[in-house]
Parts: structure tokens; C-alpha cells; sequence
């Protein structure tokens, strides 16, 4: 039996002056899955993220999340279901590294264990007393993913997660989520413009363009790909490491 979906979008539309950035999308995300979201910026990617908490709301269309439209109850109870990692983190400079990953007991969650969710994402317990401003560039964004998974949330929403961060500390932090997703059993969207990161860490890679979805399979149907949006896709990745190999060999 097929698994059920947990996030269906049903001929989705957004327009912004006219424009459609999402333009009549039918996609169904299946629980336990993990899906990245490519393409270049203006593509519509981010927007068609947001649509799942209600960050953004369609024009036309319908979201549903475990069969039920996003519309039909009200946002706040809706989010409490669902983490969301910023790209720029949006950690509360003000509140201690704890009160952060808790700050979701605020709309009614349940108070998280603080000490294991910092455990999950590789960080000391011993960190919730100290302040944003202390840690370093990815330990905030790990921060930011065990705030986003209090509350038992199973839909975790990623928005260019790892962008601001060095090479080594951005592929070790995607190693992380991936692995948290498997041991958790999450269903994952995460939005990226890094072709090589969505090969590595998601089990289906889909690529907008234009508000459209131009490319949609697995990392290896990705790879395999003759010609078409999907290897010229891969074309990026696949020549950089090309290059490297050549670099090494002379």
C-alpha cells in the first residue's frame, strides 16, 4: 500500500502584480519523504513553501496537510503541527538559547525537552542558558532546527536553511537534518539553490521554474538525465567536480 500524503497542493496559484510565481501546481508530498525544492531565485520555490503554514496563502487552489485544507482552521493551530527553519535563523537575541527552542510553548505546544533537543541537533544541554549572540554561525542554525522540531512537529518546513554558512559547517549541519528525518520519521521540504546538497540529502529533488515545475525525481533519475531542465541541472555540479578531479590529477 502507498503511503498517504502529507502534503498535498491541488492546482495552486499566487500572483504577485499580475505575475504568477506559482502557477497552477498539482504536487503530493508523501508522508516520511524527504523533497527538496531547486531553482533559481523568482522561481517560485520559497513561496510555494510557505503556502503550507500559511505563510503565504494561495490565489487559487488549495493546500491540504494530512488530508485537511490549510484554510479550513486557523493558522496558529495549523503551525503548532509544523517546524520551519529560517535561512537567516531568526533566533530571539534577547532570550536565552533555551527560551528560544521553547518559544513555541508560547502559542500552546506542549514545553520540549529543551536538554534532548539540543542533544538531537549536536549541541551541549549545557547551551540553553547562554545567548544567541554567543554561538557561532551554525550553532545558531542548529538552534534553530531543534526549536523548529518542539511541539513533536512531523512536517519540517526548510527555507534556504544553510546558505549563510562555510562549506564544511553547511554539509555537516545537512547530515544532521537528514539524519533526524530518518530517526524521527519527518517529512521534509527544503528549499535550496545548491543542485549538489538536494542530490545528497533529499529522496526526491523537484525544480521550479518560471512557477512551474520543470524537473521532478529521484536523485539518480536526476543524474541520469539526458537532456531537459534535470541535466542542465546536474550539468553545474557534475562539471565542478570535473574540474577538481582534473586540478587534483595535474
Amino acid at each position: 500500500m502507498n503511503a498517504a500524503p502529507a502534503i498535498a497542493f491541488r492546482d495552486v496559484t499566487k500572483r504577485y502584480g499580475g505575475v504568477a510565481v506559482v502557477d497552477g501546481i498539482g504536487l503530493e508530498i508523501l508522508a516520511g519523504s524527504f523533497v527538496a525544492l531547486v531553482g533559481t531565485s523568482g522561481s517560485g520555490k520559497s513561496t510555494l513553501l510557505k503556502m503550507v503554514n500559511r505563510l503565504i496563502e494561495a490565489d487559487a487552489g488549495s493546500v491540504h496537510v494530512d488530508g485537511h485544507d490549510v484554510l479550513a482552521g486557523d493558522a496558529p493551530t495549523l503551525r503548532r503541527s509544523i517546524g520551519y527553519v529560517f535561512q537567516h535563523v531568526g533566533l530571539f537575541p534577547h532570550l536565552s538559547v533555551g527560551d528560544n527552542i521553547a518559544i513555541r510553548a508560547r502559542l500552546g505546544v506542549a514545553m520540549p525537552d529543551v536538554a534532548g533537543l539540543l542533544t538531537q541537533v549536536g549541541l551541549d544541554p549545557a547551551m540553553a542558558s547562554r545567548s544567541p549572540r554567543d554561538l557561532s554561525g551554525g550553532q545558531q542554525q542548529r538552534v534553530g532546527v531543534a526549536r523548529a522540531l518542539a511541539g513533536d512537529a512531523k512536517i519540517l518546513l526548510m527555507d534556504e536553511p544553510f546558505g549563510a554558512l562555510d562549506p564544511v559547517t553547511r554539509d555537516r549541519i545537512g547530515r544532521t537534518v537528514r539524519d533526524l528525518h530518518d530517526r524521527l520519521g519527518l517529512t521534509t521540504i527544503m528549499v535550496t539553490h545548491d543542485m549538489a546538497e538536494a542530490l545528497l540529502l533529499a529522496d526526491r529533488v523537484l525544480a521550479m521554474a518560471a512557477g512551474r515545475i520543470v524537473a521532478d525525481g529521484t536523485p539518480v533519475e536526476m543524474l541520469r538525465a539526458k537532456d531537459g531542465p534535470a541535466a542542465a541541472l546536474v550539468a553545474v555540479p557534475r562539471e565542478q567536480a570535473a574540474r577538481l578531479q582534473a586540478l587534483a590529477a595535474s
